[in-house]
């Protein structure tokens, strides 16, 4: 079977309506990651910008807008069909069609934040060090959540079921390429109803 661009999958899932099921399916594990980097905001008291890395209809993104600190939030993602989506829902948001890697934003974010993302990326590992040197501020948080990794066998099927190339990595693979591109303060878990959704959190601290 001829692979497909994920971006294409994902663009004919929000003409199709599948975007509400991911919002439902992930949205356990995303409250987890919204938590940990909410309390990080809360305990500075700092107001902060933040950025959903493929924020499908943007559900993410209106959930940063409704923290009393956020000051900013935008979204991006590859699929046409679910930016136009995030715009249709939120037409004063921040939503921007994009591919990555290549794109760069033009300014730095205090929390980056990701779910089902990285691994459809052929080096999700190159993609971290981008993330640390051009898209988080001193002291920001990127928090990300994958469900496609070698420890969680169901997961495994995937690729030949969606039709889409996944970077198959370990819970520990993952966390050595946090460690490599610069990273501190570093912490995963197990989210979600089944815990099936690998976190992991890090800090940007200047050395």
């Amino acid at each position: 079977m001829a692979m497909k661009k994920a971006t294409d999958v994902f663009h004919d899932w929000a003409l199709n309506g599948r975007d509400k099921g991911m919002e439902k399916g992930h949205s356990s594990a995303v409250r987890e990651m919204l938590d940990f980097v909410f309390d990080k905001s809360e305990s500075r008291d700092d107001k902060y910008s933040a950025i959903d890395v493929g924020c499908g209809n943007g559900w993410v993104v209106r959930l940063f807008k409704r923290h009393n600190l956020c000051k900013s939030a935008e979204g991006i993602d590859g699929a046409k069909a679910m930016i136009e989506k995030a715009k249709q829902i939120d037409p004063a948001g921040n939503y921007n069609l994009c591919t990555l890697p290549g794109y760069v934003p033009g300014q730095k974010f205090d929390i980056l934040h990701s779910m089902e993302f990285m691994y459809y990326l052929e080096d999700p590992i190159s993609m971290l060090k981008e993330f640390y040197n051009d898209w988080v501020e001193e002291n920001g948080w990127v928090v990300i959540g994958v469900d496609h990794y070698r420890e969680n066998e169901d997961s495994l099927r995937w690729p030949e079921q969606v039709g889409v190339n996944m970077t198959t990595l370990s819970k520990q693979q993952w966390i050595d390429a946090w460690q490599n591109a610069g990273f501190t303060n570093i912490s995963s878990w197990q989210a979600g109803e089944k815990s099936a959704t690998l976190v992991i959190a890090g800090q940007r601290v200047s050395s």
